[in-house]
């Protein structure tokens, strides 16, 4: 239009608007247009990588960064910008995410990441699984502790297909569990359930360990380990994992996150707690209620099982006997059956019915890991299941909390020795309010060190002394000894049964 003669004042005025910037601007850009000369860069403070490194030294604190290039100024540097300079080329070089970045690490920049949304599938093509511990204090034979949970859950359809909840950190244990739980499907488990395309699970050895390479590769379901610390890649069981702190977790006795004093206190300290069966109990109603109760918008309004149900992909079933038998741990040693049975673990052997008449027949163990009061025992040489056996001396409930307990008191006991082993170890010095050298607080006087030293030298005497070195000579004949009640007592019953 400025080529043919067409451009006015209004057109200038309207450009200026639209862009933000001033007519003078618009008319400089046409000029420069007409001589086809180029654009001219502005000579501007910038955000170059030497002052990234330097923001992020600060905390992405850009007066501290400014005070900096004031220091550097006037040691020879060049002239720094303003402050309200270097806060605009941070908001114009930097994006949001980065600058969350410099000041909070990484785990604030991905609260700006954009991320994908999976395609549609069908159920039970893949499954996610995941730990989540429990905020909630829960009493184990008069122990508060957090319980952990284990779930997988179908990634299309939200539903929990298995869940199991153990009293401490997860273990193979509680995966072969919750495992066992998410393929069964006849009762108490199911109707959701099956054999999955794929599992997604985190990076860890508890989920990739021998026991479930075993247990899911003799079924040919491919198990995905994921990159560590990245939740978006398993967003189902993720929010499964939110879902139960916030509907779940909130609303039981001591939860950890509930409110507070002003001194950071609990309001109600003395709250009672759950028992550990109890909180079980809870879990289990909570994961029925999200299953069959729960309407999610995302899956139309209905709840995660009747999605799943609804889903006309069909159902991949297992062997139960199959599934029992790849979900235990296979010892790989040979043993024999004994006149005790058979031995597994130090001083620890099972027994049953069954081995009467088999005893030297060697066998093979399969143990559920950490749950070893029973084995089943497997013949080595065919592999053939033999029948279950039992621990032969299973110490009572009582004592096994009695050893807990006396196991707790030695841990408390050594603790409480180590910390006072640190204190007296630390040098404390009294306050000081003119200049002098420092003076510790536990500086002892000459005669204090003599005397302690004195006294450590008599039980240094006593403790080497050989008394049976020199026998002693006999009593003389004036003194009185001491009665033997042992001796009188033995001379009135000789004297008795002589009368």
């Amino acid at each position: 239009m400025s080529d043919q003669g067409g451009l006015s004042s209004d057109h200038v005025r309207l450009t200026a608007e639209t862009l933000g910037v001033a007519e003078r601007t618009v008319w400089r850009w046409l000029s420069a247009r007409r001589m086809n000369a180029p654009p001219v860069q502005r000579d501007r403070f910038r955000i170059d990588d030497q002052l990234r490194v330097r923001l992020a030294y600060w905390r992405g604190n850009a007066a501290a960064l400014h005070r900096e290039l004031v220091d550097q100024h006037q040691d020879g540097g060049p002239v720094p910008p303003s402050v309200s300079t270097v806060q605009r080329a941070i908001l114009r070089d930097l994006t949001p995410g980065e600058r969350a970045g410099l000041r909070g690490g990484e785990r604030a920049r991905r609260k700006f990441d954009v991320f994908l949304q999976r395609p549609p599938a069908h159920r039970n093509a893949a499954w996610e699984a995941d730990h989540v511990e429990a905020a909630v204090q829960v009493d184990v034979d008069g122990i508060l502790t957090k319980p952990w949970v284990t779930w997988f859950v179908d990634a299309t359809h939200d539903v929990i297909l298995g869940a199991a909840v153990t009293q401490q950190t997860p273990n193979r244990a509680s995966i072969l569990a919750a495992l066992r739980a998410a393929v069964l499907r006849r009762a108490p488990y199911g109707p959701a359930g099956g054999l999955p395309g794929v599992v997604r699970v985190d990076q860890g050895k508890d989920f990739l360990s021998r026991t479930v390479g075993e247990a899911m590769g003799a079924f040919a379901v491919r198990v995905v380990d994921l990159p560590g610390y990245t939740p978006y890649l398993k967003g189902t069981v993720e929010a499964v994992n939110r879902a139960a702190e916030e509907m779940l977790f909130a609303r039981l006795p001591r939860y950890t996150h509930r409110q507070t004093q002003i001194n950071g206190a609990p309001v109600d300290p003395d709250q009672p707690a759950l028992t550990f069966e109890a909180f079980v109990a809870e879990v289990l109603a909570w994961i029925d209620w999200w299953n069959t109760c729960h309407q999610i918008e995302a899956l139309g309004g209905v709840s995660p099982l009747e999605s799943w149900l609804a889903d006309p992909t069909p159902v991949h079933e297992v062997d139960e006997s199959q599934l029992w038998m790849f979900t235990l741990e296979d010892d790989r040693r040979q043993r024999k059956i004994t006149t005790k049975g058979v031995g597994f673990g130090r001083g620890r052997y099972y027994v049953a019915d069954w081995m009467v008449g088999l005893v030297g027949t060697a066998v093979r163990i399969r143990y559920m890991p950490n749950h070893t009061g029973e084995i089943e025992v497997f013949a080595a040489d065919s592999g053939v299941h033999l029948g279950t056996a039992e621990l032969a001396d299973a110490a009572s409930a009582r004592t096994r909390a009695a050893v807990r307990r006396a196991r707790d008191r030695k841990a408390r006991k050594l603790r409480a020795d180590l910390a006072a082993a640190e204190r007296a170890r630390r040098d404390r010095y009294a306050a000081s309010t003119v200049a002098g050298p420092a003076q510790r607080l536990d500086a002892m006087t000459t005669a204090e060190a003599a005397r302690v030293l004195a006294d450590d030298r008599c039980e240094d005497m006593a403790r080497w002394a050989r008394p049976d070195l020199i026998p002693l000579p006999p009593p003389a004949p004036g003194w009185v000894m001491p009665i033997d009640l042992d001796e009188l007592h033995r001379r009135g019953g000789e004297s008795g049964n002589s009368s």
